[in-house]
């Protein structure tokens, strides 16, 4: 028995976590590449305010890179860099992600 594909916007709406069970924010939207037909970033709003520094606290939310999703399911979990993204070049890159969306 085959798995039905699942469209793109059941992942809006869906929780966050690190692979270590920290939880990162909620997906309030997605970045298209529309050339190559898919998904490039989460837009997470919700966010814990614990993993971001102030200047993504005063805003709307993030874009995290699709790269560091590992699962979807029920709950979508991302690599545990996110944990480690406090004053990160990883962080400089959500967030010049959000500010470009």
């Amino acid at each position: 028995m085959t798995e039905e594909p699942q469209e793109i916007t059941t992942l809006v709406g869906r929780e966050v976590y690190s692979n270590n069970g920290v939880f990162v924010g909620q997906v309030e939207d997605l970045r298209l590449d529309v050339d190559a037909r898919g998904v490039t970033g989460l837009a997470l709003t919700q966010l814990n305010h614990d993993l971001f520094d102030e200047r993504a606290s005063g805003s709307r939310g993030v874009i995290i890179p699709y790269r560091w999703v590992r699962s979807v399911g029920d709950i979508i979990l991302v690599n545990s860099i996110v944990e480690r993204m406090h004053g990160t070049n990883e962080e400089e890159e959500a967030l010049a992600a959000a500010s470009s969306a």
